[in-house]
């Protein structure tokens, strides 16, 4: 599949941005979206001062009892969790900044964004008050999610524990934690305000995928991006990543966004394995439809996805979707544009049935596409990638020995 499906954009829709936050401006680029976005580094505004000394918390495993209270449930769900969440400080080529992360094992992996630690120069964690060095294991930038370990050497720590997202429901109640503002060991409680929000961030470097996404009303603001989001038995649900910035404050105003923890986790502990991390791919690269090029081009459908290539024994290939169809619906996500079907088909595990609806000469048709793998696809792009960097690196090269050798007597 080629990625140029992915280069029509819809440029509507709120203002959403990440939650790195940044010691220095200029730590990592803010990211402003509007379905197509112009960053996946995601700086907010300079923060407060970091507290100096967190406060410790018990490590010891608790049972919760929601029936007992709010307030209680509040309290022994902190008490749970907030030793398995530490403070992330990176340096990157543009300079500081501030995240959080979950840790996963005893080993010292830590699950975090890849919008911060992804670019880090250097990385040290803050694990209940101690700070320790950490190093990038990997992840995977276009799911925002990735992995660092920190060098504990031998100092024990408080693994998560991790609970099923595929169980919430709008309205449960849920804990975000992180260090916003760069204040530590900071919580703060909602709800689940809705489920399966999708959004695509872009970059000069590709794009970023959120799918699924996990919108609560509880407080997340610049710092807390990689921080946890659990329920109320104290069970990792989420990964806390984006914000939507209305006022453009780059400051929380009242929903925020998730990574659904059972994908989250599923790519670390792949990383965490040296596996390859793949995703759901269709085959397909497509153009945006709307009103006025589907007036102008005669074409049976006002909105979608106009299928320009058909990758050659592709799943949409083997499905019989052809070039000049118009893709409408995958699943039960409505597909109203080139981006929209990316995040569809994202929406899915590899190896999934999906029906695909689609409009051919004037008719609407329905098939069935079992969804395969984009590693081959991956590794396409990576020998293009590095082809390019030799073919600017080669010009450099030739710039160079013109320059030189051109000041030089003969």
């Amino acid at each position: 599949m080629s990625n140029r499906y992915q280069e029509q954009h819809v440029r509507t829709g709120n203002t959403w941005k990440g939650v790195l936050g940044g010691a220095v401006a200029g730590a990592a680029v803010s990211a402003s979206l509007a379905v197509a976005l112009v960053g996946t580094g995601m700086l907010s505004p300079a923060t407060a001062a970091r507290q100096t000394n967190p406060q410790n918390f018990s490590s010891t495993a608790l049972n919760i009892t929601p029936a007992s209270g709010e307030a209680s449930t509040s309290e022994a769900v902190a008490a749970k969790c907030l030793p398995s969440v530490v403070s992330v400080n990176v340096v990157t080529p543009s300079g500081e900044g501030i995240g959080s992360g979950v840790v996963l094992d005893t080993e010292g992996n830590i699950i975090t964004n890849w919008h911060v630690a992804g670019d880090a120069t250097s990385i040290q964690v803050t694990i209940e008050g101690n700070t320790y060095d950490a190093t990038l294991v990997g992840g995977d930038a276009s799911s925002d999610v990735a992995v660092i370990k920190a060098e504990l050497n031998g100092t024990p720590v408080t693994p998560i524990e991790v609970g099923d997202s595929s169980q919430l429901v709008v309205g449960d109640w849920v804990m975000t934690l992180g260090s916003p503002l760069g204040l530590d060991q900071s919580v703060s409680t909602g709800i689940v305000s809705a489920l399966y929000r999708n959004q695509i961030m872009a970059d000069t470097t590709g794009n970023t995928l959120y799918t699924n996404l996990i919108q609560v009303d509880a407080a997340i603001n610049g710092g807390n991006s990689g921080g946890a989001l659990v329920n109320d038995q104290g069970q990792l649900v989420g990964i806390n990543s984006l914000i939507a910035d209305a006022s453009g404050s780059g400051s929380f105003s009242g929903i925020g966004f998730a990574i659904p923890g059972n994908y989250a986790v599923e790519i670390a502990n792949k990383v965490i394995a040296g596996e390859q991390v793949t995703h759901a791919y269709i085959g397909v690269s497509c153009a945006t439809v709307n009103a006025q090029t589907a007036q102008t081009n005669n074409l049976g459908a006002s909105e979608g996805a106009y299928v320009a290539e058909v990758a050659q024994d592709s799943p949409a290939q083997k499905a019989g979707i052809e070039v000049g169809d118009i893709i409408t619906k995958i699943g039960n996500l409505d597909v109203t544009s080139a981006d929209s079907l990316l995040l569809a088909v994202r929406s899915n595990s590899v190896g999934d049935a999906v029906d695909v609806q689609y409009v051919r000469d004037g008719q609407t048709l329905t098939t069935s596409v079992t969804l395969g793998s984009d590693e081959r696809l991956q590794a396409q792009q990576e020998q293009e990638q590095a082809q390019m960097q030799r073919q600017q690196q080669e010009s450099l090269d030739q710039r160079y020995l013109d320059q030189y050798f051109g000041q030089l007597p003969y």
